[in-house]
């Protein structure tokens, strides 16, 4: 299946990318499917945090398997089984929210950052100013409020969503009544629920490729996100 996706994502996308360059991109795509891999869903109280949903023992096994810490791949794992009650034929895996997770920010690592006690980046992820020099320019939406930036927007958090992005698909991940983007659970819910958006299909190669392309429409961060994607599945595969 990789094979097929990374086909797809050569046909669909434009020239390569710098981790910086990704930064400038507004955020989505079913991975490489191993099956022992998948975690099952179960009903869920939509009041839970994501990040206690996935079972801590599976959690522990599978981080270190796979090298993913702990907290992150409970939200990447956690997100996978809201989404699968919330849009059961998106068929989003866990492994794909990984693999981004990790091209964007290693887990949540860039910069010197790392997740406090509540899931929030610290310091905060900021990624370059949006001004259209080698990445779009986008003019600030948000009066510097999530991006301290009053003149361009720049994409924030663990899974760099743009301010204007946030404002209409941020989502409260942690159940605390509130959508952080620095904030683990939220960012990684919101990045779920935006690659599931206009009814795809991720275990479809060509809407998995869609997705991802939506996130960014780079051939390079596409074939890094498959590469992981694929990573964590062999992995998790034991």
């Amino acid at each position: 299946m990789l094979g097929v996706i990374v086909s797809l994502v050569a046909l669909a996308t434009g020239a390569g990318s710098t981790v910086d360059d990704r930064s400038g991109a507004a955020p989505g795509a079913a991975d490489p499917i191993v099956e022992s891999s998948r975690i099952d869903a179960v009903p869920i109280p939509a009041d839970r945090s994501i990040a206690s949903l996935a079972d801590p023992d599976w959690v522990a096994e599978i981080a270190g398997r796979t090298g993913i810490p702990i907290r992150p791949l409970s939200a990447y794992a956690g997100a996978a089984l809201r989404l699968a009650e919330e849009q059961p034929s998106c068929r989003l895996e866990w492994t794909t929210l990984a693999a981004i997770g990790r091209v964007e920010t290693v887990h949540a690592t860039i910069f010197d950052s790392a997740l406090d006690r509540d899931g929030v980046s610290t310091p905060p992820i900021v990624g370059i100013p949006l001004d259209g020099d080698g990445v779009l320019a986008v003019p600030d939406t948000d009066g510097g409020a999530l991006d301290g930036d009053t003149e361009w927007d720049r994409a924030v958090g663990p899974m760099q969503f743009i301010p204007s992005t946030w404002a209409i698909v941020g989502s409260d991940g942690n159940a605390d009544g509130a959508a952080d983007p620095q904030q683990i659970d939220d960012a990684v819910l919101t990045a779920a629920r935006y690659l599931c958006r206009s009814d795809r299909d991720l275990a479809d190669p060509a809407d998995w490729v869609a997705a991802v392309h939506s996130y960014n429409p780079n051939l390079e961060y596409n074939d890094s996100v498959a590469d992981f994607a694929d990573r964590y599945a062999t992995a998790a595969n034991g």
